[in-house]
């Protein structure tokens, strides 16, 4: 699944990794909170995650929904909340 978003289950015990793909390059990797970036807009149209490959510095940018939102806040990604 193309640039799909998941953690671990449970609470996080340490640092936490986030499973990601670039729609790119199509190269797949894991990305520490500090790499991704959580928007949460006032619709579903403006509540996205992005971040850049490591692969082919591509900029990307995901739709995030309710669960990918638990997962990243819960991970420690840094969130910004637009009106």
């Amino acid at each position: 699944m193309s640039g799909s978003v998941s953690g671990p289950p449970g609470a996080p015990a340490g640092p936490v990794a986030f499973k990601a793909a670039c729609p790119d390059c199509r190269a797949r990797f894991e990305l520490e909170a500090g790499a991704l970036r959580l928007v949460i807009g006032g619709s579903r149209r403006t509540t996205f995650y992005s971040f850049t490959c490591p692969a082919c510095a591509a900029a990307v940018r995901r739709p995030a929904g309710e669960r990918i939102v638990e997962l990243l806040t819960g991970g420690g990604v840094s969130t910004l909340r637009s009106v």
